[in-house]
């Protein structure tokens, strides 16, 4: 072996690897900082068409120069996803207030691309100046770029609150931001409250008097049912966001829909799919026609003609319903504080600006301070001089050369070096009695900066006001109206039309449909009819981990290891058609970080059987699950404790609880209390010290218990080979490993048939080796 070469555990580089291109991709390319708003390649193109000089204020150039820049000096990257981002920056139907002033093809709301590069030209927006004010006053730090050959901004001073007006979305590894846009004077508002009112800290209620709610550049209402309360307390939460629509006369005998605004980042040229596609399915009748008849000029106008006799109310609730007319936006507020990701609420969101802006400021402040303070000193000196002129220009024509002449002044007229300097250097026209004038009114106004700098460095409630003041002068600036209506869900009314008859003829429609929704061990969730279950595959690598069978119209209700209950409709989950994989769960169902589900269900059914890693165990009836609102708790976990299984057991039905030293034990589900959501359950199994449950489930027919060792090797049991025990005991040893040490990693109870899926591809925390023979999936007596 040679000896430059170290010898290392191929996991641990593994692991160490990972970890690190998981940091970078997290702070250095996927995640805004709470400062500033922006991620490092949106700062980088503000910063390189700044040094480059293509701002407001001068003409458009090619954005290929501008995009060359920024990829040669700060940003490595492919030219085209660099430009695809400056594009992004350009339009104005993707940000609340662009940053880039493009001129050009700069793409559609349908996602028509753009022109390439070399045809479309760009310059910074006038509100972008504000990003970059003050940059060459110390306000930031500043930081080498790639190859060390030049610097670049590690934030910008931005005294616009970009993260909150213009949002932002991005996934990173393992975790997700989604921040929605909001309007300017409203923002200035809650800021302004949050810089007045300091203790006590300002309610969530308080501040949301004054914003009213996301304001998105394509305008829509909003649909609030509580959940904007919940966004804005804790950083997540789900809202709906439906097209503006008005009914119109469009021929004498017929009405139709005529919708003016849409949902963030949906098109007409999705509506009108989507609407065709229902028509041809058979799933959505009265539609004559649907013609888009948006221009430059009109702004959008969708047009949905109805067949006579269709009433355009009950039509329009059924869009909303089934087409992206109506669309739900989950709020997901992550953002870097210090180089951390932070969920933020909207107080933190105005915090982290507020002190931002203080220290750029101060830093500010500091810098002006210290250069009048040295303007101070030259014209103290100037003016000395010129009251000794005569001594001065004796000095100077007595003097062999100029370093002489400096030492002579510095000793004579006790002057420094530099205001030495400045006398050597001064013209003989300022020994005119108009040139003495002026220094002197310049030095006046100098020492009065300087007396108001340092009230200002001395006084953090200027500081704040100054805040106040400057983001004053941008609402006055650029301050305009709301484009989104936000309107409460229970005053939401179908004007002809009752509501009860709607849902009636939608129920009809949807709610008999049988729907199967699965998720599948990478964590995607998708819908399709039963009879297309072995049609669709998920993937190589990806089986289906959990599936329930419902039908369209009703909710399928999510249980996670934190025990909390989250809902959606089971139309809402996307369709597994034309190669699509489904949605993300943690998309679906706005899951934190780490938070995985554990079951799935229906509201009606049997009671639920929970079971934590700690051996606690819980029933809960259908009646309880179906009272608990999306977001509540089913149990009370107790420190650090985990929901392991969530399950269906009727109450003739046997479970079976799995530990990781290999303990099972068989009880009746009858023997496990029917409590409330707030009780914490009873003791289910006696674990050994060091044990936790791995998995938990129904005892029927076929049942079979899975145990795979952290050394890879793999344990099937009958369910009926274990013997059936009361509650709260340690359960039989269903396997005995070779080595003392070994402990099973990962456990799984169901039906014989799934084994082979289960074996090859665990869920993503299941950790497993290789495994080097074929298995043996028979199942084994549990002593051997």
């Amino acid at each position: 072996m040679p000896e430059d070469l170290l010898r290392r555990d191929i996991s641990d580089e593994m692991k160490e690897s990972y970890i690190n291109y998981a940091m970078s991709v997290i702070i250095g390319r996927a995640l805004p900082d709470a400062r500033d708003g922006l991620k490092p390649v949106h700062r980088r193109i503000l910063w390189g068409m700044h040094q480059a000089g293509h701002t407001h204020d001068k003409g458009y150039s090619k954005s290929a120069r501008s995009v060359g820049e920024v990829m040669g000096k700060y940003h490595p990257h492919g030219d085209q996803a660099l430009y695809d981002t400056m594009v992004r920056m350009a339009q104005d139907f993707s940000l609340r207030y662009p940053l880039i002033d493009g001129q050009g093809n700069f793409g559609s709301i349908d996602g028509d691309p753009p022109a390439a590069m070399r045809y479309t030209e760009s310059r910074l927006d006038r509100l972008s100046r504000h990003m970059l004010d003050d940059i060459n006053k110390n306000t930031i730090d500043m930081e080498p770029n790639f190859d060390d050959t030049e610097s670049e901004p590690a934030v910008l001073p931005s005294r616009l609150p970009n993260l909150l007006l213009n949002g932002s979305d991005g996934i990173a590894v393992g975790m997700a931001t989604k921040i929605p846009p909001h309007n300017l004077n409203e923002v200035a508002a809650v800021i302004e409250h949050v810089l007045t009112k300091r203790r006590p800290k300002p309610t969530v209620d308080e501040l949301m008097k004054h914003l009213e709610g996301p304001d998105f550049p394509t305008g829509g209402i909003i649909v609030d049912d509580g959940a904007l309360r919940e966004a804005y307390q804790t950083g997540r939460g789900t809202i709906r966001v439906r097209a503006r629509a008005e009914i119109e006369n469009i021929t004498a005998r017929r009405q139709g829909i005529v919708v003016t605004e849409l949902p963030y980042a949906v098109g007409p040229e999705r509506v009108q799919s989507k609407v065709r596609e229902l028509i041809a399915a058979g799933k959505l009748d009265g539609i004559a026609a649907v013609v888009d008849l948006s221009d430059r000029n009109h702004g959008l106008r969708l047009v949905i003609e109805c067949k006579a006799g269709v009433g355009p109310h009950s039509l329009l609730e059924k869009l909303y319903r089934l087409t992206p007319l109506e669309e739900s936006f989950g709020i997901n507020n992550v953002a870097l504080v210090d180089g951390v990701p932070t969920t933020l609420g909207l107080y933190e969101l105005c915090k982290h600006f507020i002190d931002h802006r203080l220290e750029v400021i101060i830093r500010r402040a500091n810098y002006r301070l210290s250069k009048a303070q040295e303007r101070e000193h030259i014209l103290l000196g100037l003016l000395l001089a010129l009251d000794n002129i005569d001594k001065v220009i004796s000095i100077i024509r007595g003097s062999k050369d100029a370093a002489k002449a400096k030492a002579k002044l510095i000793k004579d007229l006790k002057l420094t070096d530099v205001q030495a300097t400045h006398i050597l250097d001064m013209q003989l026209r300022r020994l005119t009695a108009l040139e003495v004038d002026k220094l002197r009114d310049e030095l006046s106004e100098i020492q009065d900066d300087i007396a108001q700098l340092k009230k200002l460095l001395a006084s953090e409630t200027k500081q704040r006001n100054l805040v106040r003041d400057e983001l004053r002068e941008l609402v006055a600036r650029f301050g305009a109206s709301r484009r989104s209506t936000v309107v409460n869900a229970a005053d939401l009314v179908v004007i002809e039309d009752d509501v009860e008859e709607i849902e009636e003829e939608l129920f009809e429609e949807l709610g008999d449909q049988p729907t199967l929704v699965t998720l599948s061990t990478s964590g995607l969730l998708g819908r399709r009819s039963p009879e297309d279950e072995f049609k669709v595959k998920p993937g190589r690598h990806d089986v289906v981990a959990r599936s329930l069978e419902t039908s369209a119209y009703n909710p399928v209700l999510a249980i996670t290891d934190q025990g909390r209950v989250l809902t959606v409709k089971a139309r809402e989950v996307p369709e597994m058609i034309r190669g699509s994989r489904g949605a993300s769960v943690t998309e679906m169902f706005s899951l934190a970080r780490g938070e995985k589900v554990v079951g799935l269900f229906a509201e009606s059914g049997d009671p639920v059987v929970l079971v934590t890693r700690n051996g606690v165990a819980k029933r809960l009836d259908a009646d309880s699950l179906r009272s608990l609102r999306s977001g509540s708790s089913a149990i009370n976990l107790k420190g650090d404790d985990r929901l392991a299984s969530a399950f269906r057991a009727s109450d003739d039905t046997e479970i079976v609880i799995v530990a990781s030293d290999g303990q099972a034990l068989r009880t009746a589900s009858t023997g496990i209390s029917l409590q409330g959501p707030g009780a914490g359950g009873v003791a289910g199994i006696k674990l050994k010290p060091g044990s936790r449950v791995l998995a938990a489930g129904p005892v029927d027919f076929g049942t079979v218990v899975v145990l795979v060792s952290d050394e890879g090797a793999v344990k099937v049991t009958e369910a009926a080979e274990v013997p059936t025990k009361g509650r709260a005991t340690g359960g039989v040893r269903t396997v005995k490993w070779r080595d003392f040490e070994t402990t099973a990693t990962f456990a799984w109870v169901g039906r014989g048939q799934q084994l082979a899926a289960v074996v090859t591809a665990p869920d993503d925390d299941k950790k497993l080796e290789p495994v080097p023979e074929p298995l043996s999936l028979e199942p084994t007596r549990r002593d051997s």
